[in-house]
């Protein structure tokens, strides 16, 4: 048996933390002298020790620690996996703020290496496609959307004849529960099968459109862009619902700053002057 100044040389572990993760519950000594009221450990528990060591490194709370030491070893490996997915999704949030502070710095001096946004104005025909709509947890769930419609196209041998393109039908931003519509263009219209429809999309007399290279981060200095056009095109108003084509993306381009994806706002027009749909 060593008493705690000695165990805590031997496990490399300070004598503050042995005597919280007694006072927590997770590690008691062996025994304690009734004498002395000396802690007392065995080199049994030094697995334990080197357990709980693990589990707090990995990101663990007490409680958690606690509730892992109860468990066999396929539950904790789920634990464990629940814990990784958690520290990811905090890493993606991380980043993103670092991006939005890099973009607050850029307005902050002044705009300086500002992208400018072409905005131009074009019919866009109804197409017949094969769609995918759902209301997902947020806007980063679209991926998962665009691999379940890919690996539907793959199995049911659809051909796809043109740009995919992305319709969001909410009339106002959204941080949570995002309705979405993921679109291909076929050549023929085959046999639904739900939650995969085959449909025509309506026809848009005028559609804003620009082109946004790089980061999906540039698409707000996009929508700003839009914000300045419409507000001196006053015979222009924002419609629903607004559609985006990403050309370039995560799936055929591995460097962000190389991305290019295409934003669509529909609008009325209240002028006489129309523009004609091709034929």
């Amino acid at each position: 048996m060593f008493r705690i100044g000695e165990f805590s040389k031997l496990t490399q572990v300070s004598v503050r933390m042995l005597r919280y993760y007694d006072e927590t519950g997770i590690l008691t000594p062996a025994e304690v002298d009734k004498w002395t009221g000396h802690r007392l450990y065995s080199v049994e528990q030094i697995p334990r020790l080197n357990k709980i060591l693990y589990l707090r490194d990995s990101g663990l709370n007490v409680s958690e620690i606690a509730l892992a030491l109860t468990k066999d070893e396929q539950s904790l490996l789920t634990q464990l996996d629940k814990k990784r997915m958690e520290i990811e999704n905090a890493i993606q949030a991380e980043q993103e703020k670092l991006q939005k502070i890099e973009l607050a710095k850029s307005e902050i001096q002044g705009g300086k290496g500002e992208l400018h946004y072409h905005i131009s104005i074009k019919p866009i025909p109804g197409y017949q496609v094969l769609s995918l709509r759902r209301v997902v947890p947020d806007y980063y769930s679209e991926g998962d959307l665009w691999k379940e419609l890919s690996a539907f196209t793959r199995e049911q041998k659809i051909e796809i004849t043109g740009s995919t393109f992305s319709i969001y039908h909410d009339t106002e931003f959204r941080e949570t529960d995002v309705d979405i519509e993921l679109c291909a263009p076929v050549k023929e219209m085959g046999k639904a099968k739900d939650p995969f429809c085959f449909g025509t999309t309506e026809p848009v007399p005028h559609m804003a459109c620009t082109m946004v290279y790089g980061d999906f981060a540039n698409i707000k200095g996009a929508y700003l862009a839009f914000a300045e056009w419409l507000q001196k095109n006053s015979e222009y108003k924002m419609s629903a619902p607004m559609r985006q084509i990403v050309h370039r993306g995560p799936w055929n381009e591995k460097n962000p700053e190389k991305y290019l994806i295409e934003l669509q706002i529909p609008l009325e027009h209240h002028s006489h002057i129309e523009i004609e749909m091709p034929r």
